[in-house]
């Protein structure tokens, strides 16, 4: 059973930067292809980045483009999303997803595994 617990959210000004985290347990991520969705109240989830399993390929909204940098370190079997610059339209519940086939989707929907999220807030 794959199970994904996200942390490194928090409230931050604009213009702040965070650092989240993607920790898998019940199996090794190597072979997943690993993304960030978010999810703002009311609103339907979106993909954020996105990271192919041997994380020579990435892919982003282009809301989060030059600002956000997903990574990941197979040792510790994790995937992590740098945040730069962060904007109040940034707010939302981030959340990390797993799937063992090879394509980055943009499609919420076509993931197999998911966490429970982490909240970010950006505001003054």
């Amino acid at each position: 059973q794959v199970r994904l617990v996200e942390s490194g959210g928090g409230l931050v000004q604009p213009g702040g930067s965070l650092r989240l985290s993607c920790a898998a347990s019940g199996v090794s991520l190597s072979s997943y292809v690993m993304a960030w969705f978010r999810q703002a109240p009311g609103k339907e989830r979106e993909f954020v980045a996105g990271i192919s399993w041997s994380g020579g390929r990435t892919n982003y909204a282009d809301s989060v483009k030059g600002r956000f940098t997903i990574s990941r370190d197979k040792d510790k079997n994790a995937v992590y999303l740098q945040m730069d610059s962060l904007k109040p339209e940034d707010t939302a519940v981030y959340i990390c997803a797993a799937d063992p086939m090879g394509y980055i989707h943009t499609n919420p929907r076509l993931w197999d595994y998911w966490g429970q999220g982490t909240q970010v807030t950006v505001s003054s």
